[in-house]
């Protein structure tokens, strides 16, 4: 077995009576061991929470202003002018 496939890590839980016998339930019913199960759905879980909070989704309405500002962008204001030069004169510096 190639060294990147070795489980290597460790996650412990304790657990009320209720929810093992509960997760027991369920990894039978998939056919897996509560520890295969346990990592499946933690996995899962897991890639579907980084997606969640990685993406941004916008409304269709946000979407078009969206797409607008990247065509046709507005022209910067002064505040923007003003911290853009300062930007500038810290990086000579």
């Amino acid at each position: 077995m190639p060294p990147s496939t070795l489980r290597t890590q460790r996650i412990e839980a304790r657990l009320l009576p209720y929810q093992k016998s509960r997760i027991e339930r369920a990894a039978s019913l998939r056919g897996l061991s509560v520890s295969d199960f346990v990592v499946q759905i933690a996995v899962e879980e897991a890639t579907r929470t980084i997606s969640e909070h990685e993406a941004l989704e916008l409304t269709q309405r946000d979407q078009i202003a969206f797409v607008k500002a990247l065509i046709a962008p507005s022209a910067p204001n002064p505040r923007l002018r003003r911290e853009m030069k300062r930007y500038l004169e810290s990086k000579r510096a």
